[in-house]
């Protein structure tokens, strides 16, 4: 990645210049402070080895760079599925790195007409790791060129108009395509026929997340108890960007109630504050499933009646809430609609026909 450094006044310039150079480029204004991660270093792994976490694509993924180095070929094209915080993004870049390519990364709305694609894949070098996250929202146009594109290596070009109009191949280099997505069903069978390394990324146990969060404090200059990890892991919705982000709020209420060392009793507090509970339920968690028990008898309920009673998009209960608490045991999604578990009433401290639980700590 290159990094340009600029004044206020030749920020124009820098952009021309990062337009040019093609790649991922990082512009940083002489001017103003670096941010956090530039700082104290990003808390993303670089190499595979630093890549905790999800050993079996890790053990496939390093036979398959290794195979392709030596040959010094470019790597297959590769799918990684999961939900979102997972690290696709990050084994994304680190498969780059250890493959010695160029990394190029862009997400399939930014793609709005084919020759967004085109100008991308005509300025790549041989063995490019090219990134496009969420790739099921890609529009049909885009996404016929670059079956041609992966297949082939070339670009199908018109040029002209009606009875004049022809088509001409452009040849690009060999590179390799990773596509992410956390919505698998939503992509056609013929993008997903042409990636030859299908990876799906699992959610992470309490003890591969309190290994991130200690190697992340490591990053970030503080200190954490392995009690505190832990606790921080099981909070985290088995997600190490949801971990991350604990373990930076947590560093705070260290700094300003304690000696900067995150203790049990730190992290204990921290979480009391922040609203999450013992597994990991935030506010909006327990209005769903307060929603759901209050106001419709503890369901069923139709997903859109449920969106519209606790003011969110019906997209996001079910793509950032649902999961979880589907995965926790909480609540189950039927022909009828959704429905709390006897395990929602037990953790809100309800009885079938309450209205109101128990004032408790959320660590009880």
């Amino acid at each position: 990645m290159r990094r340009i450094d600029t004044q206020d006044a030749d920020f124009d310039d820098a952009l021309n210049l990062a337009a040019r150079s093609g790649g991922a480029t990082h512009i940083v204004r002489a001017d103003l402070p670096l941010d956090d991660d530039l700082q104290e270093g990003s808390l993303r792994p670089q190499l595979l080895h630093e890549f905790l976490g999800q050993n079996a694509i890790k053990e496939n993924l390093s036979v398959f760079i290794n195979a392709a180095r030596e040959r010094k070929d470019p790597l297959d094209h590769l799918f990684l599925i999961g939900p979102p915080g997972l690290g696709k993004t990050t084994l994304a870049e680190i498969t780059a790195h250890e493959l010695g390519a160029d990394f190029k990364v862009t997400s399939a709305p930014a793609l709005d007409k084919p020759k967004d694609l085109a100008g991308i894949l005509s300025t790549i070098t041989p063995r490019t790791v090219f990134f496009i996250d969420e790739i099921h929202r890609l529009k049909p146009a885009i996404e016929e060129m670059l079956y041609i594109a992966m297949e082939d290596f070339e670009l199908d070009w018109v040029i002209g108009q009606g009875v004049a109009a022809r088509t001409v191949r452009i040849p690009i280099p060999h590179f390799t395509l990773v596509g992410a997505t956390t919505k698998a069903g939503m992509v056609s069978s013929p993008l997903i026929s042409r990636f030859g390394i299908i990876q799906r990324f699992n959610y992470y146990s309490h003890e591969e997340l309190a290994s991130i969060i200690r190697r992340s404090a490591g990053i970030l200059n503080c200190t954490v108890d392995n009690d505190a990890a832990l606790l921080m892991a099981s909070c985290s919705r088995g997600t190490p960007r949801v971990a991350n982000r604990v373990l930076r709020r947590m560093r705070d209420f260290a700094q300003v109630y304690g000696n900067g060392r995150i203790t049990l009793k730190i992290a204990e507090n921290g979480l009391q504050k922040l609203g999450i509970d013992a597994l990991g339920l935030e506010k909006y968690d327990r209005e769903i499933l307060l929603s759901i028990i209050k106001n419709f008898g503890g369901g069923p309920v139709g997903a859109e009646t449920l969106a519209i009673s606790i003011g969110e998009s019906m997209d996001t209960l079910e793509d950032y809430y649902e999961p979880y608490l589907i995965q926790c045991g909480l609540l189950q999604r039927t022909p009828r609609g959704r429905m709390v578990t006897p395990k929602a009433y037990e953790h809100l401290e309800l009885k079938p026909g309450d209205v109101q639980g128990k004032e408790l700590s959320l660590f009880d």
